[in-house]
């Protein structure tokens, strides 16, 4: 089991804070979701897991140890993978060069996303927005992190293929963090912790029932409306 969380964590963008004290925990095994709309600070509090941005204060804690000022490359040693909305794959190699950085063997990446099988040749760069994530959640799942931090997953792929990426996430024995801007249809019902971060801070942090029924009431319909 491994915990990772940011605690009071600060980060800013020259003169303006986007962060603003920011503490949640995510465990694992297991899955949690970090809401919010664009401008949230949900895709800034995940680079700031992996070490890629830097606290202006607070910290990171990993299965108790604080590690706000080990780099991001030794995190990545450690067993954390990033999976950023852009810029996920490397364009320049090919779907085969991506998969074998990351195990001689990518069998296991294959049986995920078929699709993938006659792509192998093709260069990263030249395929499609939904491609390119299934290329990137491959790598990480071969990667077999302890940590796996991943902005908007599904994004850019079918329906069936997103719930297809979301059962993957799930069942990885490892404490998977997503960044969304709305709860997965797929997630709805299923056990998760669920962050929502509005303007750089945490305003609710519970299970999944919890907040469908918490945004059941601001709306007016039934959770399963």
């Amino acid at each position: 089991m491994t915990t990772i969380s940011l605690r009071h964590a600060r980060v800013r963008y020259g003169p303006l804070e986007a962060l603003h004290g920011v503490t949640f925990a995510a465990p694992g095994p297991g899955l949690t979701v970090l809401l919010g709309r664009n401008g949230s600070g949900r895709s800034t509090a995940l680079h700031a897991l992996a070490g890629t941005l830097p606290l202006s204060g607070g910290a990171v804690v990993w299965d108790g140890a604080d590690v706000t000022r080990m780099p991001a490359y030794e995190r990545a040693r450690c067993g954390l993978c990033l999976i950023p909305e852009r810029q996920a794959a490397f364009g320049s190699l090919t779907v085969r060069e991506n998969l074998e950085l990351a195990a001689d063997s990518y069998d296991i990446a294959l049986d995920a996303y078929p699709r993938l099988e006659p792509l192998l040749a093709r260069r990263a760069g030249t395929l499609s927005g939904g491609e390119q994530r299934m290329l990137a959640l491959a790598r990480a799942l071969l990667a077999r992190a302890r940590v796996v931090l991943v902005d908007e997953p599904a994004q850019g792929m079918a329906p069936t293929v997103a719930a297809r990426t979301y059962e993957l996430l799930s069942e990885l024995d490892a404490c998977v963090v997503v960044a969304e801007q709305r709860l997965p249809r797929v997630l709805r019902g299923k056990a998760a912790l669920v962050y929502e971060l509005r303007r750089g801070a945490v305003v609710f942090s519970g299970e999944t029932g919890e907040w469908e029924r918490r945004a059941a009431r601001r709306t007016g319909s039934s959770p399963s409306g």
